[in-house]
C-alpha cells in the first residue's frame, strides 16, 4: 500500500453504452479521467477489462497497478497535447537505440546469447516490415535507411491514436521498437519479450548475483505493463478490424 492510495469508495462496478462508446460506472457515479473528462472507451472488451481492474480493488485503490486504466486516461486526456505524428516520431526514435541492435563484443558467452536469441527477431522484423536493421557493437547509433523509416512510418500511421498510446508504452517498457512490434504481431508473448529485453542484464546477474526482491519486483511490474500494453493494442485493433470487415 502507498501513502497516496485513496480508500475504495464504491461497491459495484458496471458498464454502460452512450453515443457508441463505453463508460465505467462506480455505483451511480461515472468514472472520469485525471483531467475531469468523462471516461469513455471505444470497445466493449476494453471497457470490461478496465471495469475488472476497478472491481478487483480491495480496501485501497492502487492506481499505480491499474495499467489499462492509465493507458485509457492517456488516450482520452492526451495531457501533453501531442499530435499523432509527434507520437509516431517518438516511437521511431527508439529504433536508433533499440536494445536488440546494440551488442557487446565480449565475453563470447554473451555474444552467443545475443546472436542466438536476438538475431532471429531482427530477421523476422526486417522481413515483416521491409526494413534493413543491422546490429552494431559501435557506441554511435547506426544510420537507419530512409526507406526503412518511411515503411515503419506508414505502418504506424495505419494505427489510430488509441493503439499508438499502447505501442509507445510497450516500446518504453521494452526499450525496443523491434520487440514491441513482435509483441503486437504475437510473435512473442509479454514474458518472452521482456526476457529478450533483459538478456544482457540477466547474463550479468547470473554471473555476479542479484538483489532478489528488487530484481523480481521490477520484472513483475514491467511484465504487467507490457502485458497491459499488448492487451490494450489488440482490444483497440480488433474493433477496428471488425468494422473494416463489416464495411468491406
Amino acid at each position: 500500500m502507498r501513502i497516496d492510495d485513496p480508500r475504495k469508495f464504491y461497491k459495484n462496478v458496471s458498464i454502460s453504452k452512450a453515443d457508441g462508446l463505453f463508460e465505467i460506472n462506480l455505483d451511480k457515479n461515472k468514472l472520469k479521467t485525471p483531467l475531469g473528462t468523462l471516461f469513455r472507451v471505444p470497445t466493449e472488451p476494453l471497457a470490461v477489462a478496465v471495469a475488472t481492474e476497478w472491481d478487483s480493488q480491495k480496501e485501497m485503490i492502487k492506481k499505480h497497478s491499474m495499467h489499462l486504466t492509465s493507458l485509457c486516461n492517456t488516450a482520452i486526456d492526451n495531457p501533453t497535447e501531442r499530435s499523432k505524428e509527434t507520437v509516431i516520431q517518438s516511437v521511431l526514435q527508439f529504433l536508433e537505440t533499440d536494445t536488440l541492435c546494440f551488442r557487446l563484443d565480449e565475453p563470447p558467452e554473451l555474444v552467443e546469447l545475443q546472436t542466438n536469441h536476438w538475431d532471429p527477431v531482427i530477421q523476422w522484423f526486417n522481413d515483416r516490415y521491409s526494413a534493413d536493421i543491422k546490429p552494431t557493437t559501435a557506441i554511435i547509433s547506426p544510420t537507419i535507411a530512409e526507406e526503412t523509416l518511411e515503411n515503419l512510418k506508414g505502418h504506424l500511421r495505419s494505427h489510430n491514436e488509441w493503439s499508438l498510446v499502447g505501442i509507445e508504452s510497450a516500446v518504453h517498457s521494452l526499450k525496443s521498437l523491434i520487440l514491441a512490434f513482435a509483441l503486437i504481431d504475437r510473435r512473442v508473448d509479454p514474458e518472452t519479450a521482456l526476457k529478450l529485453s533483459w538478456l544482457e542484464l540477466e547474463f550479468q546477474v547470473a554471473k555476479w548475483g542479484r538483489v532478489e526482491w528488487s530484481h523480481d519486483v521490477e520484472f513483475a511490474d514491467l511484465k504487467a505493463r507490457v502485458s497491459a500494453a499488448g492487451l490494450f493494442i489488440h482490444m483497440v485493433l480488433e474493433s477496428t478490424q471488425t468494422i473494416q470487415k463489416m464495411t468491406s
